[in-house]
């Protein structure tokens, strides 16, 4: 297991724990006292840590690299039943895009999402979560194939942004991101969007028009990441911590400034402490949101989510 420069306090517990445990084991000495006084050490330990997380340590755990990607979560709750459809009719298949029809429950829903890789391979092969403009047109057709049919959109948002490449920018990356939030306005059919790891830019902004907005606990959702911000301010990426508490990025913040409209939270140590149970989270909210707007007519669906995006923000 990998930890986070914060999370060291609980890999030197942890250790003690397994040492304690492996000399029961191996001995006839009783350490059972031994190992429940490290063992509520620890679970202390991890209430400290995880109930009083920084924003940059909120952006960390949401690039932990243990954590559930999109395609971890597509198998855990759709299953065997999950198609994935490719290419965007135009181009060629975007890696980083992924999408397809995926039964959760009784209920088909049109599943899209960024996808990160595991290794430096694949990593490479999914250009780091990062789409191209066919990753995002991609997307716009899966959505309107699923209006086509009456299929309810389930969006994934896990993406350091739009690939920024002169090639991306050569074909079209702004339009298609931002014809992608023109279509996704008033499309016709219920929309679901779950922020599961990092929500930077135009990049997330591309799939991220919902009628419900559900984040997760440990996630960032920002038009820019700390880094990159502190780069333009400071000149420098050093910090990165101060621009991530002024960007005010965190479930928390979007919960209070009515970005999002619901906090999904996460097992004590972020969602790949306990895979299984945040899976059952996720699930479980959509079917319960998707209840909720599968009341709605098509006309009302779309004049809720115009009223919705128009209210934010402060303008004159």
């Amino acid at each position: 297991m990998e930890y986070l420069d914060f999370e060291l306090p609980l890999k030197e517990l942890e250790e003690q724990l397994e040492k304690c445990l492996s000399i029961g084991e191996e001995s006839d000495i009783d350490v059972t006292e031994t190992c429940k006084q490290i063992e509520k050490k620890l679970a202390a330990k991890k209430k400290e840590i995880y109930g009083n997380l920084t924003a940059w340590q909120r952006v960390q755990m949401s690039r932990h690299p243990s954590r559930p990607y999109t395609m971890d979560y597509i198998e855990a709750i759709c299953g065997d039943s999950f198609l994935e459809l490719h290419g965007d009719r135009n181009f060629k298949d975007d890696k980083a895009m992924v999408g397809g029809l995926g039964k959760i429950g009784d209920q088909s829903f049109m599943v899209i999402g960024q996808q990160k890789g595991y290794n430096t391979k694949t990593r490479q092969y999914r250009n780091f979560g990062m789409a191209n403009p066919e990753g995002y047109r991609k997307a716009l057709r899966l959505m309107k194939s699923a209006e086509k049919f009456g299929i309810p959109v389930v969006t994934l948002i896990d993406t350091p942004g739009a690939y920024p490449g002169m090639e991306a920018e050569e074909r079209g990356q702004g339009e298609a991101i931002a014809r992608n939030i023109l279509e996704m306005t008033r499309l016709k059919v219920p929309i679901i969007t779950v922020i599961i790891g990092e929500g930077a830019s135009g990049g997330a902004l591309g799939i991220g028009v919902g009628d419900t907005v559900l984040m997760l606990e440990n996630t960032w959702y920002s038009v820019i990441s700390p880094e990159s911000c502190s780069s333009i301010l400071w000149r420098s990426w050093e910090y990165k911590e101060q621009a991530a508490d002024a960007l005010k990025l965190t479930a928390k913040d979007m919960k209070r400034l009515k970005l999002v409209d619901q906090i999904l939270k996460e097992p004590l140590g972020g969602a790949h402490a306990d895979r299984k149970k945040t899976f059952v989270t996720v699930r479980d909210a959509i079917i319960k949101s998707y209840d909720e707007l599968k009341k709605l007519s098509p006309s009302e669906l779309v004049e809720k989510r115009m009223e919705k995006y128009s209210s934010m923000g402060v303008y004159k």
